[in-house]
């Protein structure tokens, strides 16, 4: 991504951060996996959505109107022996010539200099809450400043949350991120696509996994948007399984919920299908259930249309099927009322998507479900999981876990779905498997 977006993204925060006050936000921590080894590093969303610096142990100050220059960064000296063991890194020239930083300082002095840029501003606005080094060393720079009172020093009066303003900011897709997600989405919906091909009975999870971490660093994405679901059989009825360790057996269907991330932009895609290659009869029900659910769901994406309707429609019509199908009995308004479908159905019907999997963003605004506008990216992923042990229905559809995962993007004009090249009907999916 150009360095112009960031510079944009930028401005436009200390436009709503405002003159006289503060805003700082620290880097992702490198985590130790076990002795001298760590864990790959992943820079926080928030830092790298505002920096596009991807490096730890840096910091990020945003100061409207000062006149040396309002984006400090304080991060890692250049160092020639650690670029020799652990590659290249910025330091302070980098961060200035390469990040379009105004100021660098290193790091190591954030605790003489940063007190000082504190002085005499309104507001504070950090991520409160989130890293308590960072909670107790602002608390620390504050009391620092109230002790030099005499002197006519002046201490911030006043911490506010900066992800109120950086997660309104991050709900809306740009031109620029838009490319990434569809990137993503396009990779991992291929990838989806051979593991469709590639299934066969005896295979373990774990090989289909392989197929498609494989897949995703063959397209040039080195990265998972978070921990692959492959759940053979009644391992589906498990949400978030990722065990990915049991053989696949002819009979049963496979749930595969995975996507790949392109610059820190992530797809989530879930699809289900027959080991075998074609469903059984209750299989086919099922699956057409929540098939229809998410037809009906998606049809509720546009603008001006509030966040729950979406999830509404995917309830009345699997509760409607649930009793068609015997699974449930009773009039389907009281079903819904008294959320008798929940055992089968227990989950919403998606989120936000971006940077995080699970992405930043208000549900709600003044205790009301918020109004969907062009720009918001989300998943409508409905299911159906009927527990192995569920003695309350018949043998058949016992052990049967199905969701169906798209992302979507809302338009102008309605919705674009950013994964429609995975195939999900019925007879796409078996067509599929039987040309493999």
């Amino acid at each position: 991504m150009k360095q112009s977006e960031f510079k944009k993204r930028r401005k436009q925060l200390m436009q709503r951060v405002g003159k006289g006050n503060i805003a700082l936000i620290g880097s992702a921590f490198t985590r130790i996996r076990n002795r001298d080894v760590d864990y790959p590093f992943r820079q926080d969303s928030d830092f790298y959505y505002l920096t596009g610096f991807n490096e730890p142990d840096a910091m990020a100050v945003f100061i409207p109107g000062r006149e040396q220059g309002e984006y400090i960064l304080f991060c890692r000296e250049f160092d020639e022996k650690k670029a020799i063991w652990e590659g290249a890194h910025a330091g302070l020239e980098g961060a200035t010539k390469h990040f379009e930083a105004d100021d660098a300082f290193p790091i190591d002095d954030l605790d003489d200099i940063l007190p000082g840029m504190l002085e005499g501003k309104t507001k504070v606005f950090y991520p409160m809450g989130r890293d308590s080094d960072l909670d107790h060393s602002l608390l620390e720079w504050i009391n620092h400043i109230r002790s030099q009172s005499r002197t006519g020093a002046v201490a911030p009066g006043e911490l506010v949350s900066l992800e109120t303003i950086l997660h309104e900011m991050r709900l809306f897709k740009s031109t620029a991120e838009l490319k990434l997600m569809r990137r993503a989405a396009e990779v991992s919906a291929h990838g989806h696509v051979k593991a469709m091909q590639n299934c066969k009975p005896g295979m373990h999870e774990y090989q289909i996994e392989a197929d498609l971490v494989h897949h995703f660093m063959q397209e040039g994405l080195r990265a998972v948007a978070y921990p692959s679901i492959v759940a053979g059989g009644k391992n589906a009825c498990t949400l978030h399984y990722t065990a990915n360790k049991d053989k696949l057996k002819s009979g049963d269907l496979l749930l595969i919920d995975a996507g790949a991330e392109c610059d820190h932009y992530a797809a989530d895609i879930t699809r289900t299908f027959p080991v075998s290659g074609r469903f059984s009869e209750p299989q086919k029900q099922l699956y057409q259930l929540v098939l229809d659910a998410q037809y009906a769901a998606i049809e509720q994406i546009k603008p001006g249309q509030p966040w729950n309707l979406a999830h509404d429609a995917a309830v009345e019509v699997i509760t409607k099927g649930l009793v068609s199908l015997g699974l449930l009995k009773g009039r389907v308004k009281k079903l819904i009322k008294d959320e008798k479908y929940k055992p089968f159905f227990m989950h919403r019907i998606g989120h936000w998507l971006g940077m995080d999997v699970h992405d930043v963003g208000d549900y709600k605004i003044d205790q009301q479900w918020r109004l969907l506008e062009p720009g918001m990216v989300l998943t409508v992923e409905p299911g159906l999981y009927i527990a192995a042990d569920c003695k309350s229905v018949d043998e058949k559809w016992r052990g049967i876990g199905i969701r169906i995962e798209d992302d979507v993007l809302v338009t102008a004009e309605g919705h674009e779905i950013l994964t429609s090249a995975v195939p999900k009907t019925i007879a796409e999916i078996e067509a599929i498997m039987q040309a493999a």
